[in-house]
């Protein structure tokens, strides 16, 4: 199918409404499982992120930004402006007809076992959107979109250049045995070992020399950093777009050792991870913070190059995450840290949910002398808008039946009149939810797949961690969610995506 071939002529007739050199280069920072808390400008007090606290300082934070409940669809619904009620990809569909997808060796010995339900080739993404625009394009980091040889490959869907996983569940190690640079496999000197392991019960848990087994060659997230950095220095003469997607701090639980021991100090002796689902670690909390830390000091190196190379000034730097904090059992203490920041840290609350920890996510915009250095904006605002957002930066069209709006003029502070009269999300696992976020009101449905259509309903203005249901003195507003779920959910085109109870309820075709 040819993609919005509209979209496409029009870029090349109206492109020169900014001149080539006067193109901000863009930079997308996007981490993996990060909750709103975890970094210092959003109250951390444990873990010390000083790069992304500088972005925040030298830029705009963003207090109400949202994301989606777990990784692909949030992926999706960032790379194509559509939210869940109309997208293809709504949950993490690992494409498991293939064959035994979860078996590492049986991944490294066959790629076609690798990556997710892929996007259709119709799909029109924000990197096609950009390089339709004269922009050199590069995605560095996880994708989790597609499967190697199909249309959801990332160099089928707009990038010039990619580099790291096509597949989400390769980076549940960081020693994994490949990456992938643009359509050919390169291999790290690794063993392949299953995450899902858990420490002998022979072995001495509190010997962390025993855990060494766990901790290879080649750390993955190294090598992502020094290709984001060649990127820049390889396309510094012509305006670019580097979409960073770190998989830090997703588990498994492993990270350099010079951060470890560095908050193994800080914070004292703790209780290890035996494993089971992910890799068993000997020191979870100081490891999860030096996960962040790599990824606050990688932030530091991006900033680092593009001053070095004279572009820091022309260079919009985006910084946010795909969902919220991990939940127990796998290693992550969210609690501990605070992840969570306003809201509940609890497993049940984070990533997986869409309760504000699980899907409001910390949202951080630089540019130089654009915008008002330690600004804050309350707008509500999604990842949804970052399509539209950079149409009007580029005096561009946007593509129609999206969902997103421009938030550019909030980012540069001027004066927003499209505002978002609500946000709406639906989300098929963890038991089946859908929410919606309407001025202060924050309506909820969770355990659809057992049949329950029961809306709770919460003021965020004076109820922030979602705690009392006040459902019943509102029927006005329910009535009003109603409609709105009315109008937003279509009927999936993917059949694991469905919610029998949704359909029966709300239930259209496209």
């Amino acid at each position: 199918m040819i993609k919005n071939s509209l979209f496409l002529s029009l870029f090349t007739l109206i492109v020169f409404c900014a001149a080539a050199q006067n193109k901000p280069n863009i930079v997308y920072i996007l981490a993996d499982d990060l909750g709103y808390g975890d970094v210092g400008c959003y109250g951390q007090q444990k873990i010390e992120t000083p790069n992304i606290d500088a972005l925040a300082k030298e830029g705009k934070r963003f207090t109400q930004h949202y994301a989606f409940p777990v990784c692909a669809p949030s992926r999706y619904s960032l790379m194509t402006g559509i939210n869940s009620g109309k997208a293809y990809i709504r949950g993490n569909d690992e494409w498991g007809e293939r064959g035994d997808v979860w078996n590492f060796k049986a991944m490294e010995a066959n790629p076609f076992l690798e990556g997710q339900l892929p996007i259709p080739d119709s799909t029109f993404t924000i990197a096609e959107l950009l390089k339709g625009a004269g922009y050199a394009t590069a995605l560095v980091g996880k994708w989790g979109l597609g499967t190697p040889f199909s249309n959801g490959e990332p160099n089928k869907q707009g990038f010039d250049y990619f580099y790291g996983f096509i597949c989400q569940r390769q980076d549940h190690t960081y020693y994994s045995g490949h990456l992938w640079e643009n359509e050919m496999r390169v291999p790290l000197n690794n063993k392949i070992i299953d995450p899902q392991v858990r420490f002998p019960k022979d072995k001495d848990s509190l010997d962390e020399k025993n855990f060494e087994v766990y901790q290879q060659k080649d750390y993955a997230p190294g090598f992502l950093i020094k290709a984001a950095l060649n990127f820049i220095d390889k396309n510094a003469g012509k305006p670019f777009f580097l979409y960073y997607a770190s998989p830090l701090p997703h588990v498994s639980l492993q990270a350099p050792k010079k951060w470890v021991e560095y908050y193994h100090k800080k914070f004292g002796d703790e209780k290890p991870y035996m494993g089971g689902s992910y890799f068993p670690c000997r020191y979870p909390r100081s490891t999860y913070a030096a996960m962040i830390s790599t990824l606050d000091e990688q932030v530091g190196q991006i900033v680092a190059e593009l001053k070095k190379k004279g572009l820091y000034d022309n260079t919009i730097i985006m910084f946010c995450s795909d969902n919220g904090p991990s939940f127990g059992g796998v290693g992550v203490d969210a609690p501990y840290f605070n992840s969570g920041g306003l809201f509940k840290s609890e497993s049940g609350w984070g990533k997986g949910s869409v309760h504000e920890a699980g899907i409001r996510e910390p949202f951080i915009v630089s540019w130089p002398g654009k915008i008002k250095a330690g600004s804050t904006s309350d707008m509500v605002s999604a990842t949804i808008d970052m399509m539209p957002t950079f149409c009007e930066l580029l005096h561009i069209p946007s593509p129609k039946n999206i969902d997103g709006i421009s938030i550019l003029p909030e980012i540069l502070g001027k004066a927003q009149t499209q505002q978002h009269p609500y946000l709406y999300w639906e989300y098929p696992e963890y038991g089946g939810q859908v929410a919606v976020r309407m001025n202060n009101w924050k309506g909820v449905i969770l355990n659809i797949n057992k049949g329950n259509m029961q809306w709770q309903l919460f003021d965020l203005s004076t109820d922030i961690q979602e705690q009392h249901d006040v459902a019943a003195q509102h029927a006005d507003i329910i009535q009003q969610m109603d409609a709105i779920v009315k109008k937003e959910h279509h009927t999936p085109e993917v059949n694991t995506f469905l919610m029998p109870a949704l359909e029966e309820k709300y239930g259209k075709s496209k």
